[in-house]
């Protein structure tokens, strides 16, 4: 996007990137990604702020230091929290498997990398692997605010194989994908 025209645009965008992002993101960051002034975003947070403590709305924002996060409201936990249960009991669904074949074939991934992939937000999903213990997440040494995702020893014991390198044609799939640095 280049510079957004009015207040509105820049507080839509802003939002949208935070839903995107799904992770605490530096405000820099977003001033960069959309070429406006870290004055200019701090504003649009402000007013995106007020939208959600005066509107009936299910999100919040979440503040440290210089970043910023989108959460749900703490009022929504045990919707949350029944999604997740609910989630946990089903077969896994194609969207959940998508998701999994691409950390298994492409990982590490970040959770933005997936949302590329997958053209959607890769949150939800994300959150029920970790709770099944499918996949693992740590801190990406490269850039300390953000995670990556990779299978779990746990999937490989399923899957039956020691290695991701025993995936079927892993190979095929590996040398054909994007780098992904």
């Amino acid at each position: 996007m280049n510079k957004a025209e009015n207040n509105q645009n820049i507080t839509g965008a802003v939002e949208a990137i935070l839903f995107v992002y799904g992770e605490p993101m530096e405000i820099k960051k977003i001033a960069k990604i959309l070429k406006i002034s870290e004055s200019k975003i701090k504003e649009a947070i402000q007013q995106l702020e007020q939208e959600f403590l005066v509107e009936n709305r299910g999100l919040k924002l979440i503040f440290i230091g210089e970043r910023v996060q989108l959460a749900t409201k703490p009022e929504f936990v045990s919707i949350i929290e029944n999604i997740i249960k609910e989630e946990s009991k089903e077969t896994l669904t194609p969207a959940s498997l998508e998701t999994l074949s691409l950390i298994a074939y492409l990982g590490p991934l970040s959770r933005a990398q997936i949302d590329f992939y997958r053209g959607v937000n890769s949150s939800f999903i994300l959150r029920a692997l970790l709770i099944r213990g499918l996949v693992e997440r740590f801190s990406d040494v490269k850039r300390a605010n953000m995670y990556l995702y990779k299978p779990s020893f746990d999937l490989l014991k399923y899957l039956g194989v020691s290695k991701v390198e025993e995936l079927p044609e892993y190979d095929r799939y590996k040398s054909q994908a994007p780098s992904t640095k």
